[in-house]
């Protein structure tokens, strides 16, 4: 039997935060009859899974972005993540690139400076393959606000990491919530989870990553290195 009206709330309510799994989700909001709700616990803001796209109807959103990678304005964007990535892994780096797109210029740009890269996007490169290995870094660049369930997701990309390796997200954080209502990254039907930086350090923390923020809307997530044999 299906839940209506104050019933389905509560039934919300006790669901555990599908970003954190902290019980601690409460209605946030309601803009143009999408209904949201938000974590006490991470503050990552929710949009209600009855409003998600279809399948089908969100890679025809995806496929209407314009990411060309030799678009040097979208190049100058990603800088905010590949540079302060790039200054800190190795030479020949392995990356896997998590959310690529149709076209990924980040890849691109990684590949470029001397790394190895491999694709995986469950629309565009949905060979899950490169899901087996390791690697000394993962980007996940305008793509964690897509996630349907999110802590599933960080489990994943923070098991790929190899002893040292780096994880790089690049999302819109939430700050006012005055804005919320007007907020453009709200507004595209394929966002359903608005992160803050308190939320990625949450998650950072709860995998046993270390987090740090060198540019806005960027996270740098750390597995900690091997320690040096004593002997």
């Amino acid at each position: 039997m299906a839940l209506t009206g104050a019933a389905e709330e509560e039934a919300d309510e006790r669901a555990p935060c599908p970003v954190c799994r902290a019980a601690a989700v409460r209605p946030f909001a309601t803009l143009g009859g999408r209904r949201y709700r938000r974590c006490g616990a991470c503050e990552a803001t929710l949009l209600d899974p009855r409003h998600w796209l279809a399948p089908a109807e969100e890679a025809a959103v995806y496929r209407l972005h314009e990411n060309d990678p030799d678009d040097p304005g979208y190049r100058r964007f990603l800088a905010k993540l590949s540079d302060p990535l790039l200054a800190r892994l190795p030479a020949g780096a392995a990356v896997l690139d998590y959310g690529c797109g149709p076209g990924s210029a980040l890849a691109a740009v990684l590949r470029e400076a001397g790394h190895r890269v491999a694709l995986y996007d469950p629309f565009f490169a949905p060979d899950p393959a490169p899901l087996d290995q390791r690697y000394d870094a993962v980007v996940c660049s305008e793509a964690a606000e897509h996630f349907h369930a999110p802590a599933a997701e960080f489990d994943r990309l923070a098991g790929r990491l190899a002893p040292g390796g780096w994880l790089g997200v690049m999302t819109c954080f939430q700050t006012d919530d005055a804005r919320f209502a007007g907020w453009h990254y709200r507004q595209d039907p394929t966002h359903v989870v608005f992160y803050r930086e308190a939320t990625l350090r949450r998650l950072a923390a709860q995998r046993g990553l270390s987090c740090e923020v060198p540019a806005k809307d960027v996270a740098l997530m750390r597995r900690a290195p091997l320690a040096p044999d004593p002997g």
